[in-house]
């Protein structure tokens, strides 16, 4: 108990260290995915309060950190936009539909982990995960390339002449103590301290550079002040409950839900790596389900993990609950207490720290294993990083689990093998290799030849696995054409599972299937459980 208590207060400080360099980095991307969802600038940073703090404390997987993100903002502005449309103009019904949406992504988002759905992240090719990791680095960059315009004459234009060099300077001073420090020291929290050491600079100096406050009062916000939270009466006063309303938003809800449970579970199991520690899926879609339904009924724009700054968090030394607790209570203290301060922190400070995390995030391996990997393994880590860029990490994670599972099964499909031999009676024995499956019932077909086999045929699955109703459909048929062709068929050595449900087809296999078997190699492989048991009890 003392050891657990010394651990936990020792990583204290880091971890308070790092949610204070989280919440510097979640005031900007808050605001900047509020204003891409068309939402004011407040109703990002609620949420990223709210369901940092939520899933910080009930979440699956501590050391993560969550907010409102951009792969979801892409989708809000247009559920937004025709929620406003709906209404008079100046009503803002669609910031209320939002709200709605949010409380219905959370309830599926919940189903999920009472339903045990987050282990099926399991199911994702590594291939798959580095396309992720690799496309969403570069969504990340790309997303920053943006604080390098400026508002002129009403219209964003690229910096030019002194301003985007001292815009670059800043960002390459902050990069470099990122990269230097730690090699001086790792006491100290390298991204907050570049933050810190940028910012007054700027500050001492007087310097003319775009800061939080500008970036917000450019995108037509009052800057950050506000209140604490409150609870949304009007979604209940002005979202008819109707199946039309449901009609509108459910399929908003379920598409938010999917995206935020995939991005979340994927961040949660690259954390995982990063710590080499595991963490629980399924709570973490209790957590963020739970968080997004309260996010949504106290005027937030819902949200899942975000892998830029969990990543800030985890490099900083963040590993336990405590620091996605700072993040989120410090980021509301910044919105009641803090506002002038953050305001004047350059946007060059939290781009570098942004670049770093690109740099961290990239799976560089990549590039020297794409020669080494199965030529279809490396298709799809790339389709899967350009779909994420170009579409959205959603759509890019279910098509690089779709080839990869079409091209397990067809690869295990050619697998399927009968070696031939005659006894001395004249019965002809297939033995069988291979998995028998919806892919290779053809070819499982094709190895037998019903019209001139002799009268009496032995199949044997010693070797084989039948896995699935295909496969029981194609045993069928080839035992009702060898008892149409007048020859007698014997099965053996199928397992347990798969004669039961052949009794259940027909009375007739009862007659088909030999119970009697002599090989040491079928109570193996139809009883693991059995041979496992074995072993413990003599101590293997």
């Amino acid at each position: 108990m003392n050891a657990f208590v010394r651990k936990r207060v020792a990583n204290a400080k880091d971890d308070i260290l790092s949610g204070l360099t989280v919440a510097l980095a979640l005031v900007p991307e808050a605001v900047a995915f509020a204003f891409v969802a068309g939402v004011d600038p407040l109703v990002g940073l609620y949420a990223a309060f709210m369901i940092g703090l939520i899933t910080a404390i009930f979440g699956g997987r501590p050391g993560m950190i969550s907010g409102a993100t951009g792969a979801l903002a892409v989708v809000m502005v247009h559920l937004v936009a025709e929620g406003n449309a709906m209404g008079a103009e100046g009503e803002n019904l669609g910031l209320y539909y939002l709200f709605a949406t949010v409380i219905l992504m959370g309830i599926i988002q919940m189903l999920a982990g009472v339903f045990k759905l987050g282990k099926f992240v399991r199911l994702i090719p590594h291939p798959v995960m580095m396309g992720f990791v690799n496309g969403l680095a570069i969504v990340i960059f790309l997303s920053q390339l943006g604080m390098f315009k400026e508002m002129v004459n009403g219209e964003l234009t690229w910096m030019s002449g002194n301003k985007l060099w001292m815009m670059l300077g800043l960002v390459a001073l902050t990069m470099g103590i990122m990269f230097g420090l730690p090699k001086i020291t790792k006491k100290l929290p390298e991204a907050l301290i570049a933050i810190l050491v940028v910012s007054a600079i700027v500050i001492l100096g007087n310097l003319d550079v775009a800061t939080v406050g500008s970036f917000i009062r450019e995108g037509g916000g009052e800057g950050l002040k506000g209140g604490l939270p409150t609870f949304q009466m009007d979604i209940f006063n002005k979202v008819p409950f109707t199946l039309e309303t449901l009609r509108f938003i459910a399929p908003y809800a379920f598409i938010l839900a999917a995206i935020g449970l995939i991005e979340s579970l994927m961040t949660l199991n690259l954390i995982d790596e990063l710590t080499e520690t595991r963490g629980n899926a399924n709570r973490e879609c209790l957590a963020q389900g739970g968080a997004n339904i309260v996010t949504g009924l106290f005027g937030g724009m819902g949200g899942c993990a975000m892998i830029g700054q969990s990543i800030i968090n985890i490099k900083s030394g963040g590993r336990t609950r405590l620091s996605g607790i700072v993040a989120a209570v410090t980021l509301l203290a910044f919105i009641l207490f803090a506002s002038g301060l953050i305001e004047q922190v350059p946007i060059a400070a939290l781009v570098g720290v942004m670049f770093m995390v690109v740099i961290g995030t990239f799976a560089w391996s990549s590039f020297r294993i794409l020669r080494k990997i199965p030529l279809t393994d490396a298709f799809v880590l790339i389709a899967v990083s350009l779909i994420t860029v170009f579409k959205d990490l959603a759509v890019a994670v279910i098509v690089g689990v779709i080839i990869s599972a079409l091209v397990f099964a067809w690869e295990n499909a050619k697998r399927i093998r009968a070696r031939k031999r005659m006894k001395e009676d004249g019965t002809k024995i297939y033995e069988i290799w291979g998995p028998l499956f919806f892919g290779s019932i053809s070819a499982f077909n094709n190895k037998f030849d019903v019209k001139n086999d002799p009268e009496k045929v032995e199949i044997d699955f010693v070797e084989s696995r039948v896995s699935d109703h295909s496969a029981l459909e194609a045993i069928f048929n080839l035992v009702e054409k060898y008892q149409a062709a007048g020859k007698q068929v014997k099965l053996k050595h199928l397992s347990e599972d798969c004669k039961e449900l052949l009794y259940k087809a027909s009375p007739k296999f009862h007659e088909v299937i030999e119970e009697d078997v002599d090989d040491p190699r079928y109570h193996l492989a139809a009883n693991p459980e059995k041979f496992t048991k074995s072993l413990s009890e003599y101590k293997l």
